[in-house]
């Protein structure tokens, strides 16, 4: 099954950009097989921030998106929102990538399921 799961909200204060990235490794983890592309978009662009420091014991986004690529997930983020925040190519976690809305709109269109957080 290909998913695909866009977050919205920042890394940080809501969960809404953890549950997301739970879950596409909840997905990788109930189907091998399948493909999962999370698309970072408005805040959620500086969750693939590398470099990211948290208090011992606190999630750290960061890991948990290195987590879904090393299991064969695509973390793309939207161009737009990275060029709004400042956030430059060089910044990111390995791995993760700047995209569009036209990369948003192919995956969706390919995709079995449309999740939004």
């Amino acid at each position: 099954m290909k998913s695909v799961i866009i977050l919205n909200d920042a890394p940080y204060g809501s969960e809404r950009t953890y549950n997301g990235l739970r879950l596409a490794h909840s997905l990788h983890k109930q189907d091998p097989e399948g493909e999962v592309t999370v698309f970072l978009m408005p805040d959620a662009v500086t969750a693939a921030k590398s470099g990211q420091s948290v208090p011992a014991g606190f999630y750290n986004v960061e890991h948990m998106i290195g987590r879904v690529m090393s299991s064969g997930g695509k973390v793309l983020l939207c161009g737009t929102c990275m060029n709004a925040r400042g956030l430059l190519d060089d910044e990111l976690i390995a791995g993760a990538a700047r995209g569009s809305m036209d990369d948003l709109g192919k995956a969706s269109l390919l995709a079995d399921k449309l999740i939004v957080f």
